[in-house]
């Protein structure tokens, strides 16, 4: 299957989806925004030069060429040349190792997409323990206790060491 072919389709398929392009999602960052541009502006050029590009070209007015041209014999080689030439279309084809790569690369996103819900899920949750431990006025020690067991098993140690001002002054 030629590129061609393929990018087409791919743009085709991308743009006949429902996407929301003035969402906050694309307009949060700056670099995401800059990039999601370009990516719109590929997408209609690519639209538009398989519309230009769909049909055959016209043919070559060596006659009106003849007109304007005053060595009328470069315009009969030229026409010469065209007319005994036949190039071969040019073929693109997606080597296998490369659509290994991309299908890898793919494959990594997924892992890296699975692994960032994780971190969001767990980021939700810190949040959530946060704001329901919120120190105030009237939070006592014995609360921040409850709430960090690790620091306060530590206050403990430096109490029974006599650890008075260990985090205070450089040594």
């Amino acid at each position: 299957m030629s590129l061609r072919l393929t990018s087409r389709r791919v743009v085709r398929h991308l743009a006949h989806r429902d996407i929301d392009w003035s969402s906050p999602v694309f307009r949060g960052n700056q670099q995401l925004a800059s990039l999601v541009n370009q990516f719109r502006s590929w997408v209609a050029s690519a639209e538009t030069m398989a519309e230009k590009y769909n049909s055959p070209p016209e043919p070559i007015d060596f006659a009106g060429a003849k007109d304007s041209v005053r060595d009328k014999d470069l315009i009969d080689e030229l026409e010469k040349l065209y007319g005994s030439s036949s190039p071969p279309p040019e073929v693109h084809e997606w080597t296998a190792e490369d659509k290994a790569q991309k299908l890898q690369q793919i494959e990594d996103v997924k892992t890296d997409l699975a692994l960032t819900e994780e971190l969001i899920a767990d980021t939700e949750k810190e949040i959530a323990f946060l704001k329901a431990n919120m120190t105030t006025r009237d939070t006592s020690v014995a609360d921040l206790a409850e709430v960090y067991p690790d620091i306060a098993e530590e206050i403990e140690d430096e109490i029974e060491k006599r650890e008075w001002f260990k985090d205070t002054i450089a040594k």
